[in-house]
């Protein structure tokens, strides 16, 4: 069965944010009267999931590999999230240092694709010669 895709336009009513606000409850009416906060804007983790489903079935296994990563994400700690962007860029982390961090992804949040990810960056990063 095909996602009737945009989401955002043809399934609307289904959307829901991460703390649960519906889509057509999050307006610029709502945010002036306090009602709407940054939580309230931050995208589910079952949205992710169904955007991926939207590019599976599109085709697309690269798309649908980065929204269940994506979806993974949504429950990490924005500061874990940043101090992982910049582990991973080259020559900024030790292999131990890789690896200690997939093993929080999976084990602390639950979050296997994303530590998989590493591990697989930790080795091609040994391989170049661009870990610490």
């Amino acid at each position: 069965m095909m996602s009737n895709y945009p989401l955002g336009q043809n399934e609307a009513d289904t959307i829901t944010s991460k703390t649960g606000k519906k889509l057509n409850e999050i307006t610029l009416e709502e945010v002036k009267k306090g009602n709407v906060t940054a939580e309230d804007i931050k995208i589910s983790s079952e949205m992710l999931k169904r955007q991926g489903k939207v590019a599976q079935e599109a085709d697309n296994p690269q798309m649908t590999a980065n929204f269940e990563r994506a979806s993974e994400l949504v429950n990490v700690p924005d500061d874990v999230i940043l101090d992982m962007y910049n582990k991973l860029r080259p020559n900024r982390s030790s292999k131990k240092e890789l690896v200690l961090m997939a093993q929080e992804l999976l084990e602390k949040y639950q979050a296997p694709h994303c530590a998989k990810l590493v591990l697989e960056a930790a080795e091609i990063y040994e391989k170049r010669g661009i870990l610490l």
